[in-house]
């Protein structure tokens, strides 16, 4: 099995390094990561500018590039440079994303929106996070994605990508995995006017034990458990439908 890995933290992430190294022990691994930090760009690509890339050499990677470009620019790039060395990839990890995406954060995530841009082109793909920025045990959320990755492949469709997330944790001390939903506004923040007048957003993470922990993933994690997320790129609201079938549009 042939992986791509992408993730938002840069290519010199720990998180990234320490996912390679666990999907190496079940087929090859190609990393495209940004050249720097670009974590909140959700699945922007760089449109008009060109964008650098550069190999480099990852631990237990077959292939590594570099990219100065968004998550999203990563995975396709990751896909061309892959196709270029006659390697056709099968699943991308997104990730270890340093920082939980719980929530409606997940709508601002690059580890997630990376992860998206391969479903959309009918790839296979999980984004894996853990709950701290200054997260040091990946062992349990990379466990919990190579368990997964044959189930993935054969039973999901591409078009539903898992979001895992741990709390920053040693494998032993999780207390599981839960399947659960979004939760709710995961931050309470607003743009706070500087002194030189600028704007800058300032804010807080609403406490999570205010979260139902059998199925809500913020709470999930705050009791520390894995909490394991299908996403989907279809923002089709379903129930829609029957509140305006019988509106009168003009034109």
């Amino acid at each position: 099995m042939n992986f791509l890995l992408v993730n938002d933290d840069g290519i010199n992430s720990p998180g990234l390094h320490a996912l390679a190294k666990a999907a190496s022990e079940k087929g090859r691994v190609f990393v495209c990561a940004p050249d720097r930090q670009q974590s909140a760009k959700s699945h922007a690509i760089t449109l008009g500018k060109e964008v650098a890339v550069k190999e480099e050499r990852v631990p237990f990677a077959d292939k590594a590039w570099s990219a100065g470009g968004t998550p999203a620019d990563c995975t396709r790039l990751g896909f061309q440079l892959c196709r270029e060395e006659g390697v056709e990839i099968d699943m991308v990890l997104s990730g270890i994303n340093m920082g939980a995406n719980l929530g409606k954060d997940t709508i601002y995530s690059g580890t997630v929106g990376a992860a998206m841009e391969a479903a959309m082109t009918g790839i296979h793909a999980m984004a894996v996070s853990v709950d701290s920025h200054e997260a040091s045990h990946f062992d349990g959320a990379c466990a919990i994605a190579m368990s997964a990755v044959n189930r993935v492949m054969t039973e999901l469709p591409a078009a539903i990508v898992l979001s895992i997330n741990t709390p920053d944790i040693p494998e032993r001390e999780l207390k599981g995995v839960r399947v659960t939903g979004l939760g709710p506004r995961f931050y309470e923040d607003r743009f706070v006017k500087t002194a030189e007048g600028y704007y800058k957003v300032e804010g807080e993470a609403i406490d999570p034990s205010a979260y139902d922990p059998l199925t809500v993933d913020v709470g999930a994690v705050n009791e520390g458990y894995a909490a394991v997320t299908p996403l989907s790129f279809d923002l089709t609201a379903a129930a829609g439908f029957d509140m305006i079938k019988d509106w009168s549009f003009r034109i």
